[in-house]
């Protein structure tokens, strides 16, 4: 895909979210009144509670988020979002998606999943199925909550609303689909190969800075820093140098034990990383 343009790709991307989300909500969701977290939580609720058609409830509930996007991201990823929330509204409209299953646990995970890899494909694409983290984003400028705190609150205010008005296993069914769409989504977003962060600090650094770029092929960067100041000798210490280094997960074991081949007293530690791009890693940038 590599050869075809931007815009191709991402609207690739837009549709099968739309097309996913919908088959989510009609095929599992919907039939079976379960609800998810964010603003498709609160339009699931809303249509459940007063019978309206979740396709219009949807695109108005998301009304608000985008002019809120608009002035928090940019003027082009509200623009796309408005298209894929449209898209979204005439998929729940038109598509004659059918019900799979009435079993509440499959319902669950399997909801989940493809609610969420529907919105990790239309983020993928540039643009947002649901506004919450926009919403997310506008108030976390304005109190000192952080944007995790900000989403985990509204969606504990939806589901308990949910068990009041509807059921409680329905409510906690319903934490287990948002659960499930969560993990998807960064799945989607960031694949099997996430990037991890791996810092090194040994005795033996140029070997293991040989061995990390000749049989590894990784990039590295060394920090001149002071190893020693133990309890027993503190004002002994002596220059060492610090490597870091950017892998996938799947490498990281394979590092460990290179490392460990080399300086079985190493100090190695590591650290997710959620976006990397450039220099000399290995697939190109995630859209």
């Amino acid at each position: 895909m590599k050869n075809l343009p931007r815009w191709l790709i991402d609207t690739v991307y837009t549709v099968l979210g739309i097309l996913f989300c919908g088959f989510a909500l009609k095929s599992f969701m919907i039939p079976n009144k379960f609800f998810d977290g964010g603003v498709t939580g609160m339009a699931l609720l809303i249509h459940e509670l007063y019978h309206l058609n979740i396709a219009y409830v949807i695109v108005l509930a998301n009304v608000p988020f985008i002019i809120m996007g608009m002035y928090q991201v940019n003027r082009v990823f509200a623009f796309r979002t408005v298209a894929a929330i449209l898209g979204l509204g005439l998929c729940l409209l038109y598509v004659p998606y059918e019900p799979i299953t009435s079993d509440k646990l499959l319902v669950s995970i399997f909801g989940g999943v493809f609610m969420g890899i529907g919105v990790g494909l239309a983020i993928r694409g540039g643009c947002a199925l649901d506004g919450i983290e926009v919403l997310a984003l506008y108030t976390g400028k304005r109190i000192s909550f952080t944007i995790s705190e900000i989403i985990l609150g509204i969606n504990i205010v939806i589901f308990l609303i949910a068990a009041i008005e509807v059921t409680l296993p329905t409510a906690l069914y319903s934490i287990l689909t948002y659960y499930t769409a969560s993990r998807t989504i960064n799945f989607v977003i960031e694949g099997l190969e996430e990037y991890t962060g791996v810092t090194i600090i040994s005795s033996e650094s140029e070997e293991v800075k040989r061995r990390l770029v000749m049989e590894l092929g990784r990039g590295i960067t060394v920090y001149k820093g002071e190893r020693g100041f133990l309890k027993e000798s503190f004002d002994v210490s002596h220059p060492v140098d610090i490597v870091y280094t950017v892998v996938t997960r799947l490498e990281v074991r394979r590092l460990r034990n290179l490392v460990h081949d080399i300086d079985s007293k190493a100090f190695v530690f590591t650290s997710t990383i959620k976006e990397a791009a450039g220099g000399v890693l290995k697939r190109r940038a995630r859209h």
